[in-house]
């Protein structure tokens, strides 16, 4: 036992959990946090210029490296402004710890300042109870070490999300006996993943599958969680089934293999929404079913008896009615599964169905199609896969250049794409690169934007040029809020209301104002150029593609409709 502050215990409970690196700005409420992290040299601050993007470079740091992200900022508007980086980070099962300053719980000459409308004060455990996996407001200094203990287990364990811990000014400043060390007992009442699958439900998936004639793997944001890459391609290798993968599952399974028939869904690859009606047996693994992958539930695989593994019970038989279900980890489970079948099948030899997933790709498949070489989306997205090493983590902004990078860029490796999933939030992409970028100094990290999108949190050029954090952004620049001006053409009668962005700014200058780069490519030959020169750069790199505002994200699936009414031609 030491006598310590609160403060200091916080910083010396995050320094036992490895923490690197910090996301955050700092206000009154949690001063006491930020002089204790004064002259600190373990734990590297980096100031943000909004809090929201200290969230969303957290988020971006966890996805990249797999490690715990941590955000930091003060009581009242600083937690209120974490609010949308913590749902992100929860609807896309990101692991975050984000830690706020609050009003104190008591002082000198009051008892309780908490519940008074005190200056800066907002219930923020009350905000964000929806939005995380747990959270806490420690009350003595002798709770935080074992709060931040719980904390990092809850986030990175199970289905991995974010964690909020929420101290009151008083608590940051008061000393008293701690116990110091990582306790080797979590506390964590009525937690308990379940990583080990049912055995009987492993040998119930092996009996389906080792039958099936035409077995098909969908693979979701779960596979990377529990990195299991590796596992789903043995296993596809073994079935010879084609993986598709949800939006959030992108990278899961290298994108190049002849396997892979890319992402399903509203803006999903052609093929895999065809083969996805076609297969006889579908295993689903670490995913939601979301609507945004499957459509209309009532027409999502009509014909396939339906596997389903998923750390998080709650998912099964959420959305989708399956018939075999099973509660593990994805990288156990897959394992298992395979040792099951290698008993029951003999090699896999090419079959029809081999044969028809080939077809489906051949015809349908967006890579496939003949494309053009003026600077338009397609062509610009499959070209920039080629300028980029293979693990490149590429983020992307939300709207129409997120679901054209889904469809036209491939991803070959897991964690080098990022992009906000379940939530979509715009301004999403470049904070995210920044965090990554930190988290992998060492590789070439691209932000994918639209000029909607990356106008909201442009302000972090500040913060990458300050802290020597040189990435690339590309801005597919329309002069209009793409996706939304799209549904309104489609859907709307092109009644366009509030889409149009003009001219400005000029992405150039604004990059240059920062202390940025900024590059202009009007034609591919200068795109090359441009992406070429900023891999090289040593700050960030804004490169303006002025593209046309009506180009469309097709095919398309309609509202209401399933998968295989996807409408639209490349």
């Amino acid at each position: 036992m030491v006598k310590m502050s609160g403060a200091k215990a916080l910083i010396e409970s995050l320094e036992q959990q490895n923490v690197d690196v910090i996301f955050g700005i700092l206000g009154g409420a949690i001063l006491p946090v930020y002089d204790e992290l004064c002259g600190n040299q373990k734990i590297r601050h980096i100031l943000s210029r909004h809090e929201q993007c200290a969230a969303h470079a957290a988020e971006g740091y966890a996805r990249a490296s797999g490690r715990v992200g941590v955000c930091l900022a003060t009581s009242g508007p600083g937690a209120t402004n974490l609010v949308t980086g913590i749902a992100n980070a929860y609807l896309d099962s990101s692991p975050m710890i984000a830690i706020t300053g609050q009003v104190p719980s008591s002082g000198v000459n009051t008892s309780y300042m908490i519940g008074k409308d005190a200056f800066q004060e907002a219930d923020i455990i009350g905000i964000t109870t929806p939005i995380t996996k747990h959270n806490y407001q420690p009350r003595t200094v002798g709770e935080i070490q074992p709060m931040v203990n719980a904390a990092f287990y809850i986030a990175s364990s199970g289905r991995p999300g974010p964690v909020l811990i929420d101290i009151p000014k008083n608590v940051q400043s008061g000393i008293d006996e701690v116990e110091t060390g990582l306790t080797a007992k979590i506390e964590a009442r009525g937690y308990k993943p379940k990583i080990n699958p049912d055995l009987s439900r492993i040998s119930e998936a092996a009996d389906l599958l080792a039958e099936a004639i035409d077995p098909m793997i969908l693979a979701g944001g779960g596979v990377i969680s529990s990195n299991a890459s590796d596992e789903l391609m043995q296993l596809s290798d073994l079935l010879m089934a084609p993986v598709a993968t949800t939006f959030m599952g992108k990278g899961a399974f290298p994108e190049g293999h002849p396997l892979s028939v890319g992402c399903i869904g509203m803006h999903g690859n052609p093929a895999a929404n065809k083969l996805m009606g076609e297969a006889e047996v579908l295993l689903a693994v670490g995913t939601r079913f979301s609507d945004r992958a499957t459509a209309n539930l009532d027409t999502f695989a009509p014909n396939a008896k339906k596997i389903h593994i998923d750390i998080d019970a709650a998912e099964i038989n959420k959305n989708i009615e399956v018939d075999v279900p099973i509660v593990g980890d994805a990288k156990v489970s897959l394992k298992l599964l395979y040792d099951a079948l290698i008993k029951k099948l003999p090699k896999m030899k090419v079959s029809a169905w081999s044969k028809r997933v080939k077809e489906a790709k051949e015809q349908l498949s967006p890579m496939m199609k003949e494309r053009p070489k003026d600077l338009v989306p397609k062509a610009l997205l499959i070209e920039l896969r080629k300028l980029l090493p293979d693990d490149t983590i590429v983020t992307t902004e939300v709207g129409q250049n997120q679901m054209w990078s889904a469809l036209y860029f491939q991803a070959l490796k897991p964690r080098t794409f990022i992009s906000s999933g379940g939530l979509g939030t715009m301004g999403f992409g470049f904070p995210a690169a920044l965090g990554a970028k930190v988290a992998c100094p060492d590789r070439a990290v691209v932000d994918i934007a639209g000029d909607g999108s990356f106008i909201m949190t442009e302000q972090e050029l500040a913060c990458s040029v300050t802290e020597n954090i040189p990435v690339t952004v590309i801005v597919l620049n329309n002069s209009v809020l793409g996706m939304v001006a799209q549904w309104q053409r489609t859907l709307y009668q092109r009644r366009y209301m509030a889409v149009n962005l003009g001219k400005t700014p000029d992405f150039v200058k604004l990059a240059e104002a920062y202390g940025a780069q900024g590059i202009r490519a009007n034609s591919m030959e200068e795109f090359h150029k441009a992406v070429k020169t900023a891999l090289k750069s040593k700050v960030t790199t804004v490169i303006d593609v002025p593209i046309g505002s009506e180009h469309d994200v097709v095919p398309f699936v309609p509202p209401g409709c399933g998968l295989p009414q996807q409408r639209g031609d490349f």
